[in-house]
C-alpha cells in the first residue's frame, strides 16, 4: 500500500469521491458538473483547478490534457484512503481498539438483522 501524504480537506474529499466513483479518469468539466449534482457545490473551474493542484501536490491525483479537455487521474485508491482514516480514527478515538469502534457503531446506529448477520460473518472470517 502506498503511503498517503497529507490530509484531504472536506472539499477535496468530495472531489476525490467523485473521481473514485467515476472508476476511470474524469474530465474536469464532468467533475465540476458532478460536484454540483451530487453535493450542490457549484465551484468555478478555477476553484476546482486550484483544489486539483493542491491534491496533486499531496499525491492524490494527476492531471493531463487530451485534446482541449483536461482529465484527472486518481493516484491513490479509495480503499487505501478509507483504511488510513479508519486506522487513524480508531487510534485517536478508541485507543486503537477496533472492538470499541464496533461497539460505538452499534450504539450509534440501529442495525438491521441483515447487518448484524453480515458483521458476524466478517468477524468469523477474520477468526479463521
Amino acid at each position: 500500500m502506498d503511503f498517503l501524504t497529507g490530509e484531504l480537506s472536506t472539499c477535496e474529499s468530495m472531489i476525490m469521491k467523485v473521481i473514485w466513483d467515476a472508476q476511470e479518469d474524469i474530465a474536469v468539466q464532468e467533475l465540476i458538473r458532478e460536484l454540483g449534482i451530487r453535493f450542490d457545490k457549484h465551484y468555478a473551474r478555477t476553484t476546482v483547478v486550484t483544489f486539483l493542484h493542491k491534491m496533486a501536490e499531496k499525491g492524490y491525483v494527476s492531471t493531463y490534457r487530451k485534446g482541449k479537455a483536461a482529465f484527472v487521474h486518481a493516484e491513490k485508491s479509495e480503499k487505501d484512503y478509507k483504511n488510513k482514516l479508519l486506522r487513524e480514527q480508531t487510534d485517536f478515538w478508541f485507543g486503537g481498539k477496533p472492538s470499541k469502534l464496533i461497539a460505538s457503531l452499534c450504539e450509534s446506529r440501529k442495525l438491521s438483522k441483515e447487518e448484524i448477520s453480515k458483521i458476524k460473518e466478517l468477524l468469523a472470517d477474520v477468526d479463521e
